[in-house]
C-alpha cells in the first residue's frame, strides 16, 4: 500500500482497509476500500496534468462533487461524504470531534459480477440488458440541460491534441499517432459544422463523462450509470454522442457487435438521433485512443496496440453507405431480420435501423413498447412516420453508414420514395419485400410479447384484405421469401455490396 498510497494518507488508509477487512481497489487517483455493507471511497493525494487533489479541500470539495453527479442515476449507491477525525487518544474514526485528516465518500458496495464489464467479460449481456441499458442513457440524457454557446468543434480538437500526446507520453509508436492524428483533424474538419449545428441544436450537456462498461453496474436488477467524471467540468460537457460512445466504443471492442449495436439502435430509437451515426467515426476512434493510452500506460505498449490499431480503423469506415429497406405485411419478420442483419453491416456499431413503429411511439411521447390507440393511426399520423423516416435516414445515409429502413412499405409510393432518396443521396439501394404463408404470418403476430408494433391479427385480417399477393415493386425492389428466417437474412446478405457485410473493426 505504501508505494501506491501517498505517505500523509497511509494512516487514513490503514483505518479503512481494517473497516472493509480487505485491502483496497486502486486506480492513479482513488482508492476503495469495500467492506461488507459499505465501500469508501479516498481521493489520493496527486497531482496530474489535469486535477489536483494534494490539499484536504480540493479532496473534499470533489468528493461532494462526486456524490451529487452521481446521485443523478444512482442515489441508492452514494451516500455521503464524512470526515475520518483524530480523537484526542490518536485513534481514527467517523466521530463528530476530533482534526479531520481526510474526507472519503460512503456509497453501497456493488457485487463485482455486477458490472457491466464484467458480464460482458462472461457473454452475459442479453438483448433485454442491452435494450434497458439503452433506455437508461436516454433517460439520463433527456433529463440534461443543454449547454448554450459551446465550441463543440474546438473541445474536440483540444481532445484531440490531448489525446495524442498522452499517447506518445505512454509509448504508443509515434509514426502510428501521427497518422492518426492527422486523420482526426481531417475527420473534424469535415464534421464541423454538423458538430457546431448539433451544439447550437441542444445536443452538447453537462453528461456523464466517462460512460464505459466499468461504470455501468446492476442495481436491483436495473442498469445504472456510476462514478461520472467530477473533476473537469469542459471534459464532461460533452455532445451526447460523444458520451454514448465510449459505451459502444467498449461493447464493439470487449463484448459482441450485436450488443453494441443493439443500445446504438434502441437509443437512436429513443432519442430519434440518427444524425448520431455521422458523428461516430471520430467518436469512436477519440474513445478508442483514450482507451490505447490508457492501457499502455498501465500494461505497456502491447496492451494499447490494438485499441490504436482500431482508433485508426474507426477513421476510415467502408463506403458508400447504403439504403436497405424491408417491408412487408405484419408478421413476415421485418423487424427480427433488420436487426439480425444490423450487427454485421457496414462500419461500427453496424447498420442503423430506422423502425416506423418506434417512430410513431416517440411522435407520441411513449416507450416503444405502450399501445396506442387506432387514430394515432390515420392518414396524418402515417404521414408523420413516413416523414420522419424518410428524414432520418436522409440525415444518416450520406456517412457510409448502412441504413435499414424497417416499415410496411405498404403504400407503393413509399416503396418508390425509398429508391428514389437512395439514389437522390447517391448510395446503392436494395429493397426486399418479404413473402411469408398467412399461417406463418398469423402465428408470429400471436407469440409477440412487449413488441413496438401494435398489430394485432384483425389488423393482419385487414391488410391482407388490401394487399396483392403479389405486389408490383420498383426497381430495386425485390421479393424475398421470409418463411425461414435465417434464409431470408441469407438471401439479403447475397444481394448486398460485399464490402459492406462483415466489413467492420473486430472485438478483442
Amino acid at each position: 500500500m505504501a508505494a501506491v498510497i501517498p505517505k500523509e494518507q497511509l494512516a487514513a488508509a490503514a483505518f479503512l482497509a481494517a473497516l472493509a477487512g480487505a485491502a483496497p481497489h486502486l486506480t492513479h487517483i482513488s482508492a476503495v476500500f469495500i467492506g461488507r455493507d459499505t465501500a469508501w471511497k479516498m481521493k489520493k493525494a496527486v497531482r496530474l496534468p489535469y486535477l489536483d487533489f494534494t490539499t484536504l479541500a480540493a479532496r473534499r470539495h470533489f468528493l461532494g462533487r462526486e456524490l451529487a453527479l452521481n446521485r443523478r442515476t444512482a442515489p441508492e449507491i452514494y451516500r455521503d461524504v464524512v470526515a475520518i477525525r483524530r480523537a484526542a487518544d490518536g485513534a481514527l474514526g467517523f466521530g463528530d470531534h476530533g482534526e479531520i485528516v481526510e474526507w472519503v465518500l460512503r456509497m453501497a458496495p456493488v457485487p463485482e459480477g455486477d458490472f457491466f464489464d464484467r458480464l460482458a467479460a462472461s457473454d452475459a449481456l442479453t438483448p433485454a440488458l442491452a435494450r434497458a441499458l439503452a433506455d437508461r442513457i436516454a433517460d439520463f440524457h433527456g433529463a440534461l440541460p443543454p449547454v448554450s454557446g459551446w465550441d463543440s468543434p474546438g473541445a474536440l480538437g483540444h481532445l484531440i491534441a490531448d489525446n495524442h500526446a498522452a499517447a506518445r507520453a505512454a509509448g504508443l509508436p509515434a509514426d502510428e499517432l501521427a497518422e492518426w492524428a492527422t486523420a482526426a483533424r481531417m475527420a473534424l474538419a469535415a464534421r464541423s459544422d454538423a458538430l457546431a449545428a448539433r451544439a447550437e441544436a441542444g445536443f452538447v450537456r453537462r453528461a456523464h463523462g466517462d460512460l464505459h462498461l466499468g461504470n455501468v453496474c446492476l442495481w436491483e436488477g436495473r442498469p445504472t450509470l456510476f462514478d461520472a467524471l467530477e473533476f473537469d467540468e469542459a471534459l464532461a460537457t460533452i455532445d451526447l454522442g460523444y458520451d454514448i460512445a465510449f459505451l459502444l466504443m467498449d461493447l464493439d471492442r470487449r463484448a459482441r457487435r450485436d450488443a453494441a449495436n443493439l443500445v446504438f439502435n434502441r437509443y437512436v430509437g429513443r432519442t430519434g438521433d440518427a444524425g448520431l451515426a455521422a458523428e461516430l467515426p471520430l467518436f469512436l476512434s477519440l474513445r478508442a485512443m483514450v482507451r490505447a493510452h490508457v492501457e499502455a500506460a498501465r500494461g505497456g505498449v502491447v496492451a494499447g496496440r490494438g485499441y490504436l490499431a482500431a482508433a485508426r480503423a474507426y477513421l476510415a469506415p467502408p463506403g458508400p453507405g447504403l439504403v436497405l429497406a424491408i417491408g412487408g405485411l405484419p408478421g413476415s419478420g421485418k423487424s427480427t431480420l433488420a436487426l439480425a442483419l444490423a450487427g454485421g453491416l457496414g462500419p461500427a456499431p453496424g447498420a442503423l435501423v430506422l423502425r416506423s413503429d418506434e417512430i410513431r411511439k416517440r411522435l407520441h411521447h411513449v416507450a416503444p413498447e405502450t399501445p396506442l390507440p387506432p387514430e394515432a393511426y390515420g392518414k396524418a399520423a402515417n404521414d408523420a412516420v413516413r416523414e420522419t423516416l424518410l428524414a432520418a435516414a436522409a440525415t444518416a445515409a450520406p456517412s457510409r453508414h448502412v441504413v435499414v429502413l424497417d416499415a410496411s412499405f405498404l403504400d407503393p409510393g413509399f416503396r418508390e420514395e425509398a429508391a428514389v432518396l437512395a439514389r437522390e443521396l447517391g448510395v446503392p439501394f436494395l429493397g426486399a419485400w418479404l413473402d411469408a404463408p398467412r399461417a406463418v404470418l398469423e402465428a408470429r403476430i400471436a407469440a409477440r410479447r412487449d413488441d413496438a408494433s401494435d398489430a394485432t391479427l384483425a389488423v393482419l385480417r385487414r391488410m391482407v384484405a388490401t394487399t396483392p399477393p403479389a405486389p408490383t415493386l420498383p426497381p430495386g425492389w425485390q421479393s424475398i421469401d421470409a418463411t425461414d428466417a435465417a434464409r431470408a437474412a441469407a438471401a439479403i446478405r447475397a444481394r448486398l455490396p460485399s464490402a459492406l457485410v462483415g466489413a467492420t473493426v473486430s472485438a478483442t
